[in-house]
């Protein structure tokens, strides 16, 4: 479908409801392709939930959920890098598509958000809870990961607004 938006002289190729369906399944592909590529993966996730207990933070008085022993939980972290990482390689492809497409700005500083967090994520997960088992490092250094995907948003849309 084409049309053409008078007020910005934008045209858009199928509208947004393109990239819904698109990301929608993606989605359902890469989660059945964990399922096929993961060994054991229901089983993973179970023991990893079984394991979680309520945990000192370390250099505080905080109290937060974390696995009794983060370091025998490899293969759901690999599982959650591996969704990660390719969620942010897609959230690159929706990037172009959306740039090439003309889509609303609002949507591209959207996915340049998402593609921010999910690979900041993967990232993230390869480092503290693979390498080094660092469980509340991990979750501290993913909030800051939403600060920068958020600033990055506002960032881009101011851009688009000069």
């Amino acid at each position: 479908m084409h049309y053409l938006n008078e007020n910005k002289k934008t045209v858009y190729i199928g509208g947004e409801g393109v990239f819904t369906a698109i990301s929608v399944g993606f989605f359902f592909v890469l989660v059945g392709a964990l399922l096929v590529i993961t060994p054991n993966i229901f089983d993973e996730t179970l023991d990893f939930v079984r394991n979680i207990e309520l945990a000192d933070v370390p250099h505080s008085d905080i109290i937060f959920p974390a696995p009794a022993s983060p370091s025998s939980h490899t293969v759901f972290y690999q599982a959650a890098a591996q969704f990660s990482f390719a969620l942010g390689v897609f959230q690159f492809v929706m990037l172009t598509l959306r740039f090439f497409a003309q889509s609303p700005w609002r949507k591209q500083t959207e996915t340049v958000g998402n593609l921010i967090f999910w690979l900041g994520a993967g990232f993230l997960i390869q480092t503290f809870l693979l390498d080094t088992t660092q469980w509340f490092v991990y979750w501290s250094l993913l909030l800051v990961v939403v600060g920068v995907s958020l600033i990055a948003r506002a960032m881009v849309l101011a851009a688009a607004r000069l």
